[in-house]
């Protein structure tokens, strides 16, 4: 009689992910519908208690471009490109700034702010900056209502590109946010000078990103340099998407696009490698 062989159970080897499989990115698709419940809420409460609600999305910008028109185009009198009139000019250039910024100061500080969902339930921590981020698309396209009234005001019809373009540069504006945002987030788990840094680097990131200026201003030599800030290349195709002035995609703009991705990639995986610690420092 043959003796029946036993078969030994099967040795499973648990190895660490590398490279990108690292950051299991995957997990965004499954906890997609808590990421539309994070954006859903973050614009309730933005809102929320306001006597003017929404209102706010279209009068910060305008409140600003008319600050801008009053001291830059009439005072200072910059040079715009093409001779678009000052106010269409900096509002263009106001949209993705505004988107940026509000990203920066709502997505740096998600962590901290949902302090009891990160100490309590497991979730893909990566999803509160995110959300964030994209709820600052909602204020944007309220803004960008006023945009079009201006262009039909001056008469300023949109490049052929804007179809294509405008989305490009929309997404290269989410790609730097969220670049820097994984940064400052992870960072202010621990150490919570970021929200005192936050509106002293927002400022400084202002005067070096043509928004009131045109970036003609700078000297040929300093182009390249001057590229190293993303949002330089984001505010330039914005207005080359929709007013038809500059120079379009040329070398500066990749090497915006190459910063933005550095950003990303490595704040990806700054952030992945601090979460397992987010839960006992915060």
């Amino acid at each position: 009689m043959t003796e029946l062989t036993k078969h030994e159970p099967a040795t499973v080897y648990i190895k660490p992910t590398k490279g990108l499989a690292a950051l299991n990115l995957r997990d965004l698709w499954r906890y997609r519908e808590l990421i539309y419940f994070m954006i859903w809420r973050d614009v309730k409460v933005r809102y929320k208690q306001t006597l003017l609600g929404a209102a706010w999305a279209i009068i910060q910008p305008v409140l600003t471009m008319i600050v801008f028109t009053f001291l830059f185009g009439r005072i200072a009198k910059l040079p715009t490109d093409g001779d678009i009139p000052y106010p269409i000019f900096s509002y263009t250039a106001l949209l993705p700034w505004g988107l940026f910024v509000a990203a920066l100061n709502q997505a740096s500080r998600s962590l901290t702010s949902n302090q009891n969902m990160v100490t309590k339930i497991y979730f893909p921590r990566l999803v509160l900056p995110l959300s964030s981020i994209l709820s600052g698309l909602v204020d944007f396209v309220i803004a960008f209502v006023i945009l079009i009234g201006l262009m039909i005001y001056y008469q300023a019809a949109p490049s052929i590109h804007v179809i294509w373009a405008l989305p490009f540069f929309l997404l290269l504006t989410i790609i730097t946010a969220l670049g820097v945002a994984l940064w400052l987030s992870a960072i202010n788990v621990q150490y919570r000078d970021v929200n005192y840094a936050l509106p002293f680097m927002t400022q400084f990131w202002l005067f070096v990103t043509p928004v009131a200026y045109s970036s003609n201003l700078i000297s040929d030599k300093w182009q390249l340099i001057y590229s190293l800030n993303p949002m330089a290349g984001v505010v330039n195709g914005f207005r080359w998407a929709l007013l038809g002035v500059g120079n379009g995609p040329d070398t500066g703009l990749w090497v915006s696009i190459g910063v933005a991705l550095i950003l990303l990639v490595s704040g990806l995986f700054y952030f992945r490698n601090m979460e397992k610690t987010f839960a006992d420092t915060i």
